[in-house]
């Protein structure tokens, strides 16, 4: 009897694998939805009666309730790049002509071009045909750790075809929401009382970032793949075969994507799709394209941020007209107050606009803008809506700029004559204040796990969190206060907060939040002084004199450390025992000591922001461009035109091996 109910169980959802593949991958459906409800419906009834044969690959774990804890983070085994734009057809054969350089006599290629799909960007892991894993792409380096959602998703088979690699293997591709489903998605919102999604994209990433499983199946969101990962499988040669590949394996690809032999065909592709975009029943914002040979794309290789073998081409910014109903103004973290245009909400680009910058006063006085006025908007790259002109003056009032800080009510001011930014100097403002406070405790600075905004904002609001140093005087019944925080909560922040007082001196400098100071300024800035001490005490000439910091960023040091606020914080973060040193090695006069260095290519034992900081504990100075004050070339596989520059300019180069003997 167990025997039969198995086999019952394994031929439903097999079944319903066939049905998901025919659907989604195939686009040719033989079953109609009650069909496909109705064995889901035996299936669902056989494993609550006999859980012992339910699995985490079932088709029914769809439709799981299970509320996750939260999303742990996971490192992708492949680094996941982002892509360069263009946004014209000339700087489209401009990339061209690069790529037709870059390859040299080998320049008999061919692209392949895809639909830019306006959606989340997933890594799936596949083990034995089985998906393993679903992770976003976070940073390019870590995401986080999504795979009972991307379960949900009934375009993602949980278990391939035969015909897939049997071995790991990893998919990139886009989550998305369709149009239809955007839609309802907002009505339920709208009937709900809750805020509605801005667009499509917005909607997918925040369905995937749900604890509640079920309530991502209920969200219908779908996938189309593009790109490989890790693959342990028999050679593929081409972008077009691995495509062709990825269907007969069950994995769904965009059934709009070309092979192109020429540039002429991708521009003729681009446009195409521009004006027929609107017919789609899924949002894109552009055209991917790709050199098709994989061996090519290694030959090109990478920059430091984006493959030289493909390029997104951006639709054109589109533009529609509405009436500004009010100027707000905006906190940032660093006090600059922002105005915003709030605007009789309007489409744009397939998007519900309701609001919309406008950089500064200045801008709004040089367009003469007032309340009530008929405006030109436009999302450019698609993406931040912005007020271009006043096409028709409604308004009466000029608008004044406001004299007071809309959160605190302190005055606003201008720190130079030259500056087109207000700023509101109370440290202890609490807009000003939250934002500094969710910088200072986010993953690059101090790395406090459990700060988050919402957990902020309330401390600021008990009175609990009036200036950065307060952190460290948190206790158990201040975070007991907060909705949602039980003991285990408490005690987990409280301990990370602990944690992050030993933390290296660069995270707690970038941490400060100082104008003009990322992260590779404070590793310079740490490196270069060892303590908090001797930076505070450092003068404009000492500073600008260090290649990496410049004029600019000495005097917005020199400035930040003069403010009293500044020296007070610093010495309660020292009375809080926060680590105000950085280990500095004691390095001897060696061959990179003042040697400006310049890195081109894939390099096999280092990433780049290692050698980096092995320049600059060795006092090089690690640059960008090549230039006649290079002192070194580093070359790795599939150099640049870094390479050809460096020739032409006489640059020493070397290799990563003569690079490795000059640092031990």
């Amino acid at each position: 009897m167990s025997s039969q109910i198995k086999n019952r169980i394994e031929q439903l959802k097999a079944k319903l694998r066939k049905h998901d593949y025919l659907y989604y991958v195939l686009s040719q459906p033989l079953a109609a939805d009650k069909e496909y409800d109705d064995l889901m419906r035996q299936l669902i009834t056989l494993e609550n009666k006999y859980p012992q044969y339910r699995t985490d690959d079932s088709p029914s774990q769809r439709l799981s309730s299970g509320i996750s804890p939260g999303f742990k983070t996971v490192k992708h085994r492949v680094g996941m790049f982002s892509l360069d734009n263009t946004y014209s057809i000339d700087e489209l054969k401009l990339w061209d002509e690069r790529v037709r350089k870059g390859l040299g006599v080998n320049n008999n290629y061919k692209y392949v071009v895809e639909l830019k799909i306006d959606g989340v960007s997933a890594n799936l892991t596949y083990v034995d045909r089985k998906l393993t894993l679903g992770a976003t792409r976070g940073d390019g380096q870590t995401g986080e750790d999504v795979t009972a959602n991307i379960r949900t998703i009934r375009a993602i088979l949980p278990e391939l075809l035969d015909k897939a690699p049997g071995d790991l293997f990893e998919i990139r591709g886009e989550v998305y929401m369709d149009k239809n489903d955007f839609l309802k998605v907002n009505q339920e919102r709208i009937e709900q009382g809750e805020a509605l999604f801005a667009n499509p994209r917005n909607a997918t990433s925040g369905s995937l970032k749900l604890l509640d499983s079920s309530l991502t199946a209920k969200r219908r969101l779908s996938f189309f793949a593009h790109s490989l990962g890790v693959y342990q499988g028999e050679p593929i040669d081409t972008q077009w075969d691995f495509l062709t590949k990825l269907t007969h394996w069950g994995i769904r690809v965009n059934p709009n994507s070309a092979l192109c032999f020429n540039i002429e065909e991708v521009i003729g592709y681009c446009q195409k799709w521009q004006d027929k975009r609107d017919e789609l029943d899924y949002e894109i914002d552009g055209i991917v394209v790709k050199l098709n040979s994989f061996s090519q794309q290694k030959e090109l290789g990478f920059t430091a941020k984006a493959p030289r073998w493909a390029v997104a081409y951006k639709f054109a910014a589109r533009q529609a007209t509405t009436q500004v109903l009010a100027i707000n103004v905006n906190v940032g973290r660093t006090g600059v107050i922002t105005p915003v245009a709030v605007l009789e909400p309007v489409e744009c680009s397939g998007v519900i606009i309701s609001n919309a910058t406008l950089h500064n006063f200045d801008e709004i006085e040089r367009l003469g803008l007032r309340v009530g006025d008929r405006v030109l908007i436009e999302r450019a790259g698609d993406v931040i809506p912005k007020v271009v002109k006043v096409v028709e003056q409604r308004g009466k009032q000029p608008y004044n700029k406001p004299q007071k800080c809309p959160s605190c009510r302190e005055r606003i001011v201008k720190e130079k004559a030259e500056d087109v930014a207000y700023r509101c100097i109370n440290s202890n403002c609490p807009e000003h204040l939250e934002r500094s406070l969710l910088h200072f405790a986010s993953r690059d600075a101090l790395d406090i796990e459990g700060l988050g905004q919402a957990v902020i904002t309330h401390l600021v609001k008990l009175g609990r969190l009036k200036s950065l140093a307060d952190i460290y005087k948190l206790k158990m019944n201040d975070l007991l206060q907060v909705e949602l925080f039980k003991e285990k909560k408490a005690n987990n922040l409280l301990e990370a907060i602990q944690k992050s007082k030993k933390q290296p001196l660069a995270r707690l400098i970038f941490a400060l939040g100082i104008r003009h100071v990322g992260q590779k300024a404070a590793y310079t800035l740490a490196m270069e002084f060892g303590s908090m001490g001797k930076l505070m005490r450092a003068e404009l000439g000492g500073l600008d004199r260090i290649p990496e910091i410049g004029e600019v960023m000495a005097g917005s040091i020199v400035d930040y450390f003069h403010l009293s606020q500044a020296k007070k914080l610093i010495r309660q973060l020292k009375s809080a025992q926060v680590n105000m040193r950085q280990e500095v090695p004691k390095v001897k006069i060696n061959a990179l000591t003042g040697k400006r260095i310049v890195f081109t290519g894939q390099l096999k034992g280092f990433s780049r922001s290692r050698v980096e900081a092995l320049v600059r504990q060795f006092r090089g100075i690690p640059a960008s461009s090549v230039s006649g004050k290079t002192d070194f070339l580093v070359a790795g596989e599939s150099p640049g035109t870094k390479f050809n520059e460096a020739k032409e300019l006489g640059v020493k180069i070397i290799n990563e091996k003569e690079f490795g003997e000059m640092i031990k």
